[in-house]
């Protein structure tokens, strides 16, 4: 297991964002990830568009995960609607 900082920014709609944070967890219980921390950013203006919106909901985490999890995990969130970005970071 290894750390990583994972910073996923949701569609500033409440609605999407509570529909981005539950399928998120979702996906780290099924990976059997260990959320350490996980911070609520806020809303954000951004530089440019992303997706055709100006702003969005920034949620940092640190977790504890194996590799195969966290590439599982970034093909999962590529196909969802209420994600417009993410990053993993390995500490």
């Amino acid at each position: 297991m290894r750390n990583y900082e994972f910073t996923v920014i949701f569609d500033a709609n409440e609605e999407m964002t509570e529909k981005g944070q539950e399928f998120v967890t979702g996906q780290f219980a099924s990976a059997g990830v260990n959320v350490t921390k996980q911070e609520d950013m806020g809303i954000r203006n951004f530089a440019y568009e992303i997706k055709k919106q100006d702003k969005g909901r920034y949620v940092y985490y640190e977790i504890e995960a194996d590799s195969q999890s966290v590439n599982r995990i970034s093909a999962e969130l590529l196909l969802q609607a209420p994600v417009l970005k993410f990053l993993f970071v390995a500490k």
